[in-house]
């Protein structure tokens, strides 16, 4: 009978194409993936992978057990995620995965909140621009800007969202005009074509932290969701009167299907709402300046 961590490296392999991604992705170090993957092929004499210089190849044998090796997967998840579900303690951990900027400026004072609450509860958060794989309990809760979340996940939406045009209050409003813009764009945005004569790229970020931080330098100019410039205590950056269009995206509090019942999490989702929604005219843009 095979090991579930044999599965669970195996797969980690063929999803990372090398060892070193595993490790990362196991959390363990480069030798541990090394001799498991070993050990592995050694019980049913056969190679599994063939070894690159740029990583590991899988063979034909390793191509042949995929899909089981994903099924078993799934059945053992199903089987963990069942079980925290019936669990009534509002005692131990919660995973929980949300952008840098919306616990820093949004939530974190209330996280403590929930701490003082409920003590025995412990939050390990994982600070992270994309959705976590709740299906694997990466994290039992996230709270995400998306457009519409996965049908798996149990999802309530808790407002809109409304960007505006920002720059620095010592800005003087001469052309040309500088742009500070997302990592991802390879051109100048539609936005800065369309609001701003004279616009050009002056820099580009990948996280709107740091667009705030450029915009409050003197940067230049850039398109932020509301929430972050309009809840920041000081007068550094304003909001342009420029009208947007509401955005399509929304902010969602997102758990699996199967841990809607599990009691700490269920508490903890339910305190996130509540918090969120009071804070539903900052996402909106209500309290734009």
């Amino acid at each position: 009978m095979n090991n579930w961590d044999d599965i669970r490296y195996f797969l980690a392999v063929t999803r990372s194409g090398s060892v070193s991604g595993a490790a990362k992705v196991l959390g363990v170090n480069h030798s541990t993936v090394t001799r498991r993957i070993q050990s592995f092929e050694e019980k049913h004499g056969v190679m599994l992978f063939n070894r690159q210089r740029d990583g590991y190849e899988m063979t034909d044998a390793a191509f042949t057990i995929l899909e089981q090796a994903q099924q078993i997967e799934e059945q053992t998840q199903q089987i963990s995620r069942t079980l925290y579900g019936r669990d009534s303690r509002l005692e131990g951990p919660i995973s929980l995965t949300m952008t840098h900027d919306l616990f820093e400026y949004c939530l974190a004072q209330d996280l403590q909140e929930f701490q003082e609450e409920y003590p025995a509860i412990q939050l390990n958060l994982t600070v992270n621009p994309g959705l976590r794989n709740l299906a694997s309990r990466e994290a039992d809760l996230a709270i995400r800007l998306t457009q519409a979340p996965p049908e798996y996940l149990v999802g309530h939406k808790v407002a809109g969202l409304q960007h505006g045009i920002y720059t620095s209050r010592n800005w003087a409003a001469d052309e040309p005009v500088p742009v500070v813009q997302w990592s991802s764009e390879d051109q100048l945005p539609e936005w800065a074509q369309e609001h701003v004569p004279g616009a050009f790229t002056a820099m580009r970020v990948d996280t709107l932290s740091s667009m705030y931080a450029a915009v409050k330098a003197g940067f230049g100019v850039a398109r932020m969701h509301c929430y972050m410039p309009d809840g920041i205590e000081g007068d550094e950056v304003m909001k342009l009167p420029v009208s947007l269009p509401r955005s399509d995206w929304s902010v969602w509090v997102l758990s699996h299907t199967d841990l809607r019942k599990t009691r700490r999490v269920q508490r903890c989702r339910e305190f996130l709402l509540q918090k969120l929604k009071l804070k539903q005219g900052l996402f909106e843009g209500e309290l734009s300046g």
